[in-house]
């Protein structure tokens, strides 16, 4: 859809919270596939891009930046996700310049297909950008547990984060393979199994 006939596939992969979708995304990198993880460069770009940098602190102030130049993610959070217009400007801002590098790094990689981890994707419209989608879900009580533990915050906390997501329901209809990870042994299987399936589709 997007590469020419000689260019890596570009396969994104999404999930909410607590679905595990990093964890996926190490194991399609354990079989030697090239992954990009999205999340993480966008907080190296946020603090490493002067450019960015600028925009960012003309939307929200100095104040999202602390004393050592690193995002100063809680204060950041605590007016984002209370302001959603507020939230999809700064988006507006993070996403194209994620984009362009993630389109750099690809240009970069070789094999049948690269992956894309990204917690957003489907809510901006960002599988117009990949060749596939995968979708990892995994029943909710489990995602609460999961970043219960992580995060050392409560189930509340985590059923807020949760409410301001889309919903599995929402996103299996938009996406091209959806994978349940209920338990590491089952999603280790899965994943082998349709990285033989996209080697083979985009080997030929």
């Amino acid at each position: 859809m997007l590469n020419s006939h000689n260019s890596p596939k570009i396969i994104c992969l999404t999930g909410g919270i607590g679905s595990g979708k990093t964890t996926a995304a190490a194991l399609f990198e354990d079989l030697g596939v090239a992954v990009y993880y999205a999340d993480r460069a966008a907080k190296f770009l946020m603090e490493k891009d002067p450019g960015l940098r600028d925009s960012l602190i003309d939307l929200l102030g100095e104040n999202i930046y602390n004393n050592q130049g690193l995002l100063n993610r809680q204060w950041i959070a605590q007016r984002l996700f209370k302001d959603p217009e507020l939230l999809n400007r700064w988006n507006a801002k993070v996403h194209p310049r994620v984009l362009q590098d993630f389109n750099h790094w690809a240009s970069h990689q070789s094999g049948a297909y690269v992956l894309k981890e990204a917690a957003i994707l489907f809510e901006t419209g960002g599988e117009r950008n990949c060749d596939l989608s995968i979708l990892i879900t995994a029943p909710e009580d489990i995602r609460i547990e999961r970043v219960m533990k992580r995060d050392s915050c409560t189930r509340e906390q985590v059923i807020e984060r949760l409410n301001q997501q889309w919903s599995d329901d929402k996103k299996i209809p938009l996406a091209d393979f959806v994978i349940e990870n209920s338990d590491l042994k089952t999603l280790s299987i899965e994943i082998k199994r349709l990285h033989s399936q996209l080697s083979s589709r985009f080997s030929q």
